[in-house]
């Protein structure tokens, strides 16, 4: 980006949210309001005089729903776009289609108080905006089903005669834990499907808002030969599982006997988020030790970094993915420059190497 401002514009079919996102976007000298419409067949036809970096989209709207609109937007000319969505069932489907059409971010707006909901979190979503302007967009579309890597579709049996992990060895129990954030919705997808059921349990923590993960995990597990999950509090975590850390609250391990076992706790945000990365990885350092491997995946901002580092200074082995494949190269960044991170690597060798890991 130059030091032009960023030019956004607004589809949503909400007076109340156009009026009060345009003054949010209008309070900011480093961001342009370029259009505001109610509908994604008038912003068509805006589209063809003013391009924006940034797209602030609502996905139900008569007329042309936000995800037909999405996807004829990437397949033409891929910008960042972020998701505003409400909080209901319907709402939460329709965002993570939205997502895997290769939206980069959720704002989450209730059904009640609106207007004084977006201007609480006026700098959430102006921070939200300049970030999603620097996102590499193209590198948030990956192949899955039969387009998948061949590589990444071997048989369990097959990836566990080529594993090989010294720091696993002599182990009763493993683990797995990913914190991803900013474009992370489709890179959990795109290693979900790759997982073989003989992979160690997985703990993950992505940034989403509290309506969305359930659906999320509900989503992949559809998709994915291994069983995801929304986290319980007290279940013993599994081989060939993968627990989604629950929006609101933060999401722990704690090891009892030979195995390990969720643990839920509510409690103020650290590092900006709840559930955070940092708070995960905290607790699987301090309870897997080096029967651990970390993952630290796209993302803004610096969560994970801090607990990343502690995992590698317990002996877990560390993995981040690297700029080329990230959409947003903030959180793996940060870590890298803590010295946190042991191997830096593309999205797709980090998914072959968990594919290779054995559970017992």
């Amino acid at each position: 980006m130059n030091n032009s401002p960023i030019k956004v514009m607004i589809i949503d079919d909400s007076a109340v949210v156009r009026q009060t996102l345009g003054q949010i976007v209008q309070s900011d000298m480093q961001l342009e309001l370029i259009g505001a419409h109610s509908n994604p067949l008038f912003a068509m036809k805006a589209l063809e005089q003013v391009w924006p970096d940034v797209i602030v989209l609502d996905v139900e709207m008569p007329g042309m729903d936000g995800i037909t609109f999405l996807k004829t937007i990437m397949k033409s000319k891929p910008l960042p776009v972020i998701i505003c969505s409400s909080l209901t069932t319907k709402g939460a489907a329709m965002t993570l289609d939205a997502m895997a059409a290769g939206a980069v971010e959720i704002i989450a707006k209730p059904t009640a108080g609106l207007k004084n909901h977006l201007k609480s979190i006026g700098s959430e979503m102006l921070t939200a905006i300049k970030i999603a302007a620097k996102a590499n967009v193209k590198r948030n579309v990956f192949r899955t089903g039969n387009e998948e890597n061949a590589s990444l579709v071997k048989t369990a049996q097959q990836l566990l005669l080529s594993s090989e992990n010294t720091a696993l060895q002599q182990t009763t129990d493993r683990l797995i834990a990913i914190g991803t954030s900013t474009g992370g919705t489709q890179v959990l997808e795109y290693i979900c499907r790759a997982l073989p059921i003989s992979v160690p349990g997985i703990v993950v923590v992505q940034h989403m808002p509290e309506a969305f993960t359930r659906a999320f995990a509900e989503r992949l597990d559809k998709c994915s030969a291994v069983t995801v999950k929304e986290a319980e509090n007290n279940e013993r975590i599994l081989p060939g599982h993968v627990y989604i850390a629950n929006g609101g609250v933060h999401l722990q391990i704690r090891r009892q006997g030979a195995f390990y076992y969720t643990l839920l706790k509510d409690g103020p945000a650290v590092s900006r988020h709840k559930p955070s990365v940092n708070v995960l990885f905290d607790s699987v350092a301090s309870s897997a030790g080096k029967n651990a491997i970390g993952v630290i995946l796209t993302g803004m901002g610096d969560d994970g970094a801090r607990g990343l580092l502690a995992m590698r200074q317990a002996g877990a082995v560390t993995y981040g993915q690297n700029e080329q494949s990230c959409v947003v190269y903030g959180m793996p960044k940060e870590a890298a420059k803590l010295g946190a991170v042991k191997h830096s690597l593309a999205l797709e060798q980090i998914t072959e190497i968990l594919c290779k890991i054995k559970a017992v």
